[in-house]
């Protein structure tokens, strides 16, 4: 256990470190990953799409699967069994969060498995989770933590949620500027805007809490993007934040989920290496510029100009509620987002889209333990290295 000065996360009973890693999928924040964070008394974060793939034996089930009902259920096993592990590593210690993106179509069906499963937290972006509420009527002891980005979303649903007796246990406020995979901007050419300003959105949102007659310590604020330095948690912290949410740093541990390639790939890339680019989600995205990447930017008005709605999903399953490359959507990604996923997760270099966020590690390009990241934001210690 790591001990803190900084003031304790508070979330449902449970006081933890004010560390929170962020959900990074295909199979890159998995089981060991969240349960070595959870382990040490902070939040670790599973997340939930395609963990088919992390597991040998459902792989082959369903790896030329055209069998859309049996890879969903290769899914949710794979969840079930990672949710499991997660909480074996943490023996009871911190919190074994799943974040489920709410652009994914069988987003309920993961939230329901994730809680029958033992996820203490359902972390819920990629989307407005209106629903969520009422996805875990059965499982009340489960900490509900919606990921937005500005005071206007967090207005919403805590409105919306307000109305059906439910407010939510944290929210995260993901900074479109700075973080990686998918952003929380309507648009690319919004990813800068002042109002997703920390300096702007804290206070605004600690604003709307007070207007409602919610106090700070009921729904705690967890910002996340960009923050890499013990520095910055001090000044988020000060600004009324409770925690803060790493996902990059984390990413790149030695306890982390992903190949030792993707670690590589993030580690080492440059400012001018990382591009944003909207998904086939239709959200703007951050990833490395891999030769993949690079290639798809170079033809992406060719591909947008041949876009068609009658293609259907290369791989069967229909992963995303609305795909702009099986949907024909010109304004969305057009590519097989699963697909390229998949090869990071591999570790191929020359076909995997990297999802990584905009600014520097804490540790440069060396591959550190989840304990010194954690103390080192908690304390400004930096780790000796050999």
């Amino acid at each position: 256990m790591l001990d803190s000065s900084l003031p304790p996360l508070r979330i449902k009973g449970k006081t933890l470190l004010p560390i929170v890693q962020g959900g990074m999928g295909v199979g890159i924040s998995a089981h060991r990953l969240a349960g070595h964070v959870a382990r040490l008394n902070a939040v670790g974060t599973i997340a939930s799409v395609d963990l088919r793939r992390l597991h040998p034996d459902l792989t082959e089930k369903t790896d030329r699967c055209r069998d859309k009902a049996l890879i969903n259920e290769a899914n949710l096993i794979a969840l079930d069994r990672e949710v499991r592990a997660a909480r074996d590593i943490a023996q009871g210690r911190g919190m074994v969060a799943v974040n489920v993106m709410r652009a994914v179509s069988e987003y309920a069906s993961y939230v329901r498995r994730a809680c029958d499963s033992g996820a203490q937290a359902i972390v819920m972006g990629a989307g407005l989770p209106l629903d969520l509420p009422e996805l875990v009527a059965d499982h009340p002891r489960v900490a509900l933590i919606p990921i937005l980005s500005d005071s206007r979303g967090i207005s919403l649903i805590l409105k919306k949620w307000g109305r059906k007796g439910r407010l939510p246990d944290a929210i995260v406020i993901e900074h479109p500027r700075y973080a990686g995979g998918h952003l929380g901007a309507a648009r690319a050419e919004e990813v800068d805007d002042a109002r997703f300003d920390f300096e702007t959105v804290l206070p605004q949102a600690l604003q709307v809490m007070r207007d409602m007659g919610i106090a700070k310590e009921e729904v705690p604020l967890i910002p996340a993007g960009g923050i890499n330095s013990h520095e910055k948690v001090k000044r988020l912290l000060g600004l009324g934040a409770s925690a803060v949410q790493l996902g990059t740093p984390f990413a790149v541990t030695e306890e982390g989920d992903a190949h030792e390639n993707f670690k590589k790939v993030l580690a080492g890339a440059k400012p001018e290496d990382i591009v944003t680019f909207v998904s086939t989600a239709g959200l703007p995205a951050r990833a490395v510029k891999t030769p993949w990447l690079a290639t798809y930017l170079n033809r992406f008005e060719r591909l947008q100009a041949k876009a068609k709605s009658s293609r259907g999903c290369t791989l069967a399953w229909d992963c995303l509620i609305q795909c702009g490359f099986r949907d024909g959507i010109a304004k969305f990604g057009q590519f097989c987002i699963d697909n390229q996923l998949a090869a990071a997760l591999r570790g191929d270099v020359a076909r995997g889209l990297f999802f990584r966020g905009a600014e520097k590690l804490p540790f440069g390009a060396a591959i550190r333990p989840v304990r010194e990241l954690i103390e080192y934001m908690l304390t400004g210690r930096m780790p000796r290295y050999a």
